[in-house]
């Protein structure tokens, strides 16, 4: 899972690589950083807290071997989480701890651990990662200065943005609002000469997988070519780039929602009904035709007259509705056309009562259908197809809802937590394998706007996606198709191999915010260029630390300072900066880029702020 780092951020400073002799030495460190938990998130946490300069303790009594056996490549002590947690606390040095990052497997243990750390050592940084939102509340209300973090609430943003289709995402720094934007570029041409001042975080060709991160702004584009801006409104308004407002996409959404629900319902009465129903509708029509022309010109009126069309067709519907007789009547009529009166209350009745009757079987049958997950989907068209129902298929389904969007669920698990929250929301549900192309017709694929697979099995992902791959055919390269993976590396060559656009990692985007929390760089948003994960985040520059004094010129080349809060000017930001702007100890800096870069940074900051031992 691990990526390639280079070898000399592999060891951490002051660690020892024989487990035996790490739990004397952790008791004596200060200033570092314990780790509970090493599953997907923890292991890629260590990972990048290693990156950023710290140095790092594991507990971890049950961890996969495969992860055990990085840490120790990496020289990392990794220590036994045992039932009493006090001792271990103590042997990994908790006394002289900066912050404490809690990735358990269960929000039991993580709940415990944070406890149990609040009554050793009320000051130090607590980071917890924990699903049920409720106990993430309380825990914030005991601890207060715990920072609590879930997984699916980050990550799921990523996945809505891209199941929308949107091109725009609104960032508040302070008091100032940006927008990232993807734009086309409509000529070729230098980004200076193309989008003047406007900061660009990334371009994005058809010929290379990765894009250009953070290009300068005398970096060629051709035409096509696809770009990523920040600025404000009125920047981009000035550069020529229209924006829709959120009030009228939510108002355009709800519109195209209410149309959806039309068109479902129709397609569900028809499809679902069967041919029976069918059959019933159409002679009714036919009887209603064939009643009017026989009443137009054959009932005679007192003067003679024919009926007329709107007369004929009234009296019909009043006859078989057995409501009539009040205006028009068979009593002064020819003999035949009694009999035909009789014939008519006769059939319109039956007709009347049998489609009633298969209406409400058809009703029924269908709400018995979905209360087992075996609905089929026939009316829908531009919804969003969600395999997956955990906790963040949940995050993403009300994301979706929110904004107005038809959603469409494919669970495999019949005993899945979650499916009764899913019904209470009224959302359409089908029970079985999304590996199987029976399956995926059944939610109307072919129609689908956007899929979202983001169950917790990378095969089962992987799966699916190549099963809806050879479902959508010709529509594959206009579809957005999100696939979760937790390893990044497996993303790109999944998205190197198989053509997919959208594959992203749960890990990939949680860690930062983990690392960054434990160690002062405030995470802010998260969002991608292309297929790669950006950060946007808010550092503090301290006085003699690395960054004190350094000029944005002397920074890497693939990190943008988006603004600069001075600590002299209140809420007022400095954007953007010039290649000549130097920090100052006291100031805000809002960075955007890889969080590898992020991390670098931080760890440039760390290392002149924190006292060498």
């Amino acid at each position: 899972m691990a990526e390639a780092i280079d070898d000399e951020s592999r060891v951490v400073d002051g660690a020892s690589s024989d487990l035996g002799a790490g739990s004397a030495d952790c008791r004596n460190w200060v200033d570092h950083v314990i780790v509970c938990g090493l599953h997907e998130v923890g292991l890629r946490t260590v990972e990048q807290l290693q990156l950023a300069g710290a140095r790092v303790v594991v507990l971890e009594d049950d961890a996969d071997e495969r992860f055990a056996r990085v840490v120790r490549a990496w020289g990392i002590p990794q220590l036994p989480r045992v039932a009493h947690l006090t001792e271990p606390l103590y042997d990994a040095g908790i006394a002289g701890a900066a912050a404490v990052v809690c990735i358990e497997s269960s929000d039991l243990r993580t709940l415990e651990t944070v406890l149990l750390v609040r009554d050793l050592r009320p000051d130090v940084r607590i980071v917890a990662h924990l699903d049920n939102p409720a106990v993430a509340r309380a825990v914030e209300e005991v601890t207060g200065a715990a920072t609590v973090l879930d997984v699916a609430a980050l990550f799921a943003p990523s996945v809505i943005e891209a199941c929308l289709g949107r091109r725009a995402h609104d960032i508040s720094l302070g008091s100032t609002e940006f927008v990232t934007i993807e734009v086309i570029a409509p000529r070729p041409g230098t980004l200076r000469e193309l989008y003047g001042s406007l900061v660009p975080l990334g371009v994005t060709t058809d010929s290379e997988q990765e894009p250009i991160v953070c290009p300068g702004r005398d970096q060629q584009v051709s035409e096509h070519d696809r770009v990523t801006l920040l600025g404000t409104r009125g920047e981009l308004s000035a550069a020529g780039i229209r924006i829709s407002s959120p009030a009228g996409a939510d108002v355009v959404e709800a519109g195209h929602r209410a149309l959806g629900v039309m068109r479902r319902l129709i397609g569900n009465l028809m499809g679902d009904g069967g041919h029976s129903l069918r059959v019933a509708l159409g002679c009714a029509v036919g009887l209603l035709v064939v009643s009017t022309l026989v009443l137009n010109f054959g009932y005679a009126t007192r003067s003679g007259h024919d009926l007329g069309v709107i007369n004929a067709m009234y009296f019909t519907v009043e006859t078989i509705a057995t409501v009539g007789f009040g205006d028009f009547s068979f009593a002064t009529q020819p003999t035949w056309m009694e009999v035909y009166g009789i014939c008519l209350i006769l059939a319109g009745t039956t007709l009347v009562t049998t489609i009633f009757a298969l209406l409400t079987n058809t009703l029924v049958s269908r709400r018995i259908a979905q209360s087992l997950g075996q609905a089929r989907i026939p009316g829908m068209s531009g919804h969003v197809v969600m395999v997956g129902l955990g906790s963040v298929g949940m995050e993403v389904l009300d994301g979706l809802l929110a904004r107005g969007r038809e959603v469409v669920v494919v669970e495999r698990d019949e005993t899945n937590r979650y499916l009764n929250q899913v019904r209470q929301r009224g959302v359409p549900l089908v029970l079985g394998d999304s590996t199987l192309g029976q399956t995926l017709d059944s939610v109307n694929l072919s129609r689908a706007a956007s899929v979202a697979i983001v169950t917790s099995d990378d095969l089962t992902n992987i799966e699916t996606g190549l099963a809806v791959r050879d479902r959508l055919g010709d529509r594959w390269a206009d579809v957005p198709v999100v696939l979760r993976v937790f390893d990044r590396e497996l993303g790109r060559r999944l998205e190197q191999s198989f053509d997919f656009r959208h594959v992203w990692s749960t890990v990939a985007i949680a860690a930062p915010w983990f690392v960054g929390a434990a160690l002062g760089l405030e995470v802010l948003y998260s969002f991608y260029v292309g297929s790669h994960p950006f950060l946007l985040a808010r550092l503090h520059v301290h006085t003699g630390g690395g960054l004190e004094g350094l000029a944005m010129s002397d920074l890497s080349a693939r990190i943008r300072v988006i603004a600069i809060n001075r600590a002299t000017s209140g809420d007022e930001l400095e954007h953007p900066p010039r290649r000549g702007t130097r920090l100052q100890a006291g100031d805000e800096a809002y960075l955007a880029g890889p969080y590898e870069e992020l991390l670098r940074v931080l760890k440039r900051e760390r290392e002149r702020a924190t006292p060498e031992e």
